[in-house]
């Protein structure tokens, strides 16, 4: 194998390797905000400064209860108070991981889909020494 093949190996294992930690960091979060964590979790870039983590069946039992209510809209917007409520909470491990400052965090869920939920993070340039998303969320 030539140095170019394995500098390319080492730069996919680590792009692999980034995937799954934010995807297994966004489970065990779930895990300790809702109790309950999804049954499965990828995270996939979005272009050169996005990430997307689609977390499945998320639902807890009591807001599976919300379901059969009809309640999707109460149920919504529960999840995303607590998930905007936790913003440093998901973003201080993404920035550990892919060693970017956060820009932005939009989380979302499919009330519909069984809890699918989607995390996305914008991040800002690479080097940008300046705050990030982190700095904006409440303590």
């Amino acid at each position: 194998m030539s140095t170019e093949q394995q500098r390319a190996s080492t730069s996919e294992e680590r792009y692999v390797s980034v995937l799954m930690e934010v995807s297994n960091a966004m489970v065990r979060l779930h895990k300790e905000q809702f109790g309950r964590g999804p049954t499965s979790a990828r995270t996939n870039w979005a272009g050169h400064d996005a990430l997307m983590c689609v977390l499945e069946n998320t639902l807890t039992p009591a807001e599976r209860n919300l379901v059969k209510l009809g309640e999707h809209e109460r149920l919504r917007e529960t999840r995303m108070f607590f998930q905007y409520a936790s913003a440093r909470e998901f973003c201080e491990p993404v920035e550990l991981i892919v060693g970017r400052k956060v820009r932005a965090f939009m989380s979302a869920i499919d009330t519909e889909a069984d809890g699918l939920v989607t995390e996305i993070f914008v991040f800002h340039p690479e080097g940008h020494t300046g705050p990030s998303r982190i700095d904006r969320a409440r303590r």
